[in-house]
């Protein structure tokens, strides 16, 4: 996470707002005290008990909707069909606008 994050902060200049969900790896230690050194980083938290709000959460619906038609015979299979299904998300610009626009957030027109 640090590193993803070292990555956004070399790549955007200015403020950064973060809009997280509450996994368990965005609160760790390590990862708040990273966030504590960085004046550049604002982080949020999204409401708990809301998926509906988080666009992320739209994503997964997406690749499981790709996925679903499928029938893996092996873990290589199955990575080799979510790996698409992510593909799929990344590469189209109308998916993910669909992703954001879903979310209901107030602050997406």
């Amino acid at each position: 996470m640090i590193a993803f994050l070292k990555q956004v902060l070399r790549f955007l200049h200015g403020h950064i707002v973060l809009v997280w969900d509450r996994h368990p790896i965005h609160k760790r230690k390590i990862v708040q005290e990273f966030l504590a050194t960085q004046e550049r980083l604002h982080m949020y938290y999204f409401p708990i008990a809301a998926p509906e709000l988080n666009p992320a959460e739209f994503v997964w619906t997406q690749i499981s909707e790709y996925t679903a038609g499928t029938a893996p015979h092996n873990r290589d299979e199955l990575q080799a069909n979510v790996f698409a299904g992510v593909a799929r998300t990344r590469k189209s610009q109308k998916r993910l606008q669909a992703c954001l626009l879903g979310s209901r957030l107030k602050w997406i027109d």
